[in-house]
Parts: C-alpha cells; sequence; structure tokens
C-alpha cells in the first residue's frame, strides 16, 4: 500500500476511531503499546461486549497501561477481515474482537498477522494460533441462571428456548444451561427448547425473522416466559415476547436498553464483566508476559418491575455457587 493510500484510509478511518488522527502516536514503535477493538455490525454502543471492551482499554489507558486506543466499527460482516487488517498493519500491538460471529475472521487474521495478539471475546478455538487469546463466560452457567429465573417466574408452568444454531458451541451451552437450570429450579415445569439448525449459515446470528417467528409459535402453545441467545436472530425472539406481554430473558448484552421500546418485556439479561477481565489482560500483556485464556465472572441486570428482590437474591446466590463449583451444569462444552 503507498504511503499517499494509507494515510488517505487513516483519514477516513478517524471517523470511527474514538481517538484524533494527530495526536496517535506510532504504534510501530517497539515502546508504544497500543490496543484497538473491531465490532461486530451492532457497533461500539452494542449493550453488551463491544461497548463493555473498550470501557476497559479507556481504563487501561487511563491508568498509563496503553499509550493508546482505538476502534472501528464494522458496517458489514464482509469488513470484518479488512478492519483487522488495517489495524494490524499499523502495528497495533493487541487487536480485540467482539462477539462470537467474529471468531472465524480473527482466527484467519491471528495467522496472517503473528506480531499481534488477539482477543476474541466470546469465541473459542480448539486449534488457535499462539497469538490468539479467548476471552469466555460461561454460558452454561449464563443459561443456568436464566433458567432458575424461568421457572420462578413461569404461571403456566412452561418455558422455552429460541437459540441459535445447536452446533454453535456457545449457543449449545447457553440453551442446554438453560434446560438444566429450569430443571434444577423445579422438574414440574415443562422446558422447550429450539435451535435454528435448518436455517442458512447466511443468516447466522442475523435471523431475527425466524426469532420472532418461533418466540409467537411457543407463546401460542402456552410459553410464558421465553429465554433467547443468538445476536439478532435472540433480539426477535425478545421483540416478539415483548410484544405479546411475555417475560423474556436475554444474554450477551442489556437486552431491555438495547431493544428499547421493543424490550419492555425483558426482565433479566445476564452478561459477562468484560470491562474489567479486559483491563487486567492488557496489565499482563504490557509487562510482556501473556495471559491464559480467560473465563470472566458473570453480571446479571434486572428489571426491578419483573424481578422480586427474593428471587434477585436467589439468582445472585446461583450464579456464586456456579462459579465457586458447589452447583454443576453438567453440559458438555459441545453438542455431542
Amino acid at each position: 500500500m503507498s504511503r499517499t493510500l494509507r494515510l488517505a484510509l487513516l483519514c477516513s478511518l478517524c471517523l470511527l476511531f474514538f481517538s484524533a488522527c494527530s495526536s496517535a502516536p506510532n504504534c510501530r514503535a517497539e515502546q508504544v503499546f497500543c490496543a484497538a477493538l473491531v465490532t461486530e455490525t451492532q457497533g461500539l454502543h452494542d449493550f453488551g461486549v463491544a461497548e463493555r471492551a473498550w470501557e476497559g482499554l479507556q481504563r487501561a489507558q487511563e491508568n498509563g497501561t496503553l499509550a493508546h486506543i482505538a476502534y472501528i466499527e464494522s458496517l458489514d460482516k464482509r469488513d470484518y477481515e479488512k478492519n483487522i487488517a488495517f489495524l494490524a498493519e499499523e502495528g497495533y500491538d493487541v487487536i480485540l474482537t467482539a462477539g462470537v460471529g467474529m471468531q472465524e475472521a480473527t482466527l484467519r487474521s491471528a495467522d496472517l498477522y503473528p506480531d499481534s495478539i488477539f482477543i476474541g471475546i466470546n469465541q473459542t478455538a480448539e486449534a488457535a494460533p499462539p497469538n490468539f487469546i479467548p476471552l469466555t463466560f460461561a454460558e452454561d452457567q449464563m443459561g443456568f441462571v436464566a433458567g432458575v429465573m424461568a421457572a420462578r417466574l413461569t404461571q403456566s408452568q412452561v418455558v422455552a428456548a429460541v437459540c441459535e444454531a445447536s452446533w454453535v458451541s456457545s449457543m449449545w451451552r447457553y440453551c442446554e444451561g438453560f434446560r438444566a437450570g429450569v430443571r434444577y429450579a423445579d422438574e414440574t415445569v415443562k422446558v422447550i427448547v429450539v435451535y435454528r439448525d435448518d436455517g442458512s449459515r447466511t443468516l447466522l446470528f442475523i435471523d431475527a425473522e425466524w426469532g420472532s417467528a418461533t418466540a409467537q409459535s411457543l407463546i401460542q402453545q402456552g410459553t410464558d416466559v421465553i429465554f433467547a441467545a443468538g445476536g439478532e436472530t435472540a433480539a426477535g425472539a425478545l421483540s416478539a415476547a415483548s410484544r405479546a406481554h411475555v417475560a423474556a430473558i436475554g444474554v450477551e448484552r442489556d437486552q431491555r436498553a438495547a431493544l428499547a421500546g421493543e424490550g419492555s418485556g425483558v426482565a433479566a439479561s445476564i452478561l459477562g464483566r468484560v470491562s474489567v477481565t479486559v483491563e487486567e489482560m492488557m496489565r499482563v500483556l504490557q509487562k510482556g508476559e501473556k495471559p491464559p485464556a480467560q473465563t470472566g465472572m458473570l453480571e446479571v441486570i434486572f428489571s426491578e418491575e419483573v424481578i422480586s428482590k427474593r428471587l434477585m437474591e436467589e439468582v445472585n446466590e446461583v450464579a456464586a455457587a456456579l462459579q465457586e463449583g458447589r452447583i454443576k451444569t453438567n453440559v458438555t462444552f459441545q453438542k455431542p
């Protein structure tokens, strides 16, 4: 790439970067420690992992760990690798990518750019390059907590999960964890789990129409609490539940805030504490050490209009017991 073209591209990306181009240090310099974030198509303000990862990077810059930070918001899935490549070629030491939908692009980029460290948030890989670090949260535990809440909230004694494809390991863990949590709380409650296994791969995580239609069908069958996992596919289900005045439980982001008026029925959302973990990972990397694969702690955002104080206390107790190993989900890491 010519110097003129590189500068033109850098200035155009300033529209997406949080920091001013004029003040950006030379990230190719060995003594300048830089980190950047590439988001999925929901952008930086996704009420979830991207927003919280950026908060972690900001704190790491404020405490002197990072000299420079930046982000690029992806406008299209086809932009993921281009955006990552730009940052790697500009010399960013650490590149974070937010969301399971970016896993393939992140792994390919880690192979192509061995001098950068890649942190894949909500991404896992059995045979990953040595410069790839997964930052995950125990999806089975998150689903389990949602299942306990659903069993306590239901009046019809029928609850359901609307889930992206079961061959995506994180989706399997979320939704089988939900099934286990319902059974743990009340074995008399009927639990239905529906995966989008027959859908188009091109609509993976973005099939809101399927999510909505599936949730509506489940509600017609008597379901009065809907759990949903899987990007915009899940958002479609949560919105449909809200329109039908059915309690809904989400993961991955603060779904009630993200969906605004469409998420009025969201009783709770379960997330990972991304910001704290990202800040700590930057500190370790800045010292020249490589942190191990991380499994972060959980955070539950409750709607106080729906969830009683007593149920909040029970949910927090269950979450603590799961993380301490006193309760086991017995969910396999991936679909058998």
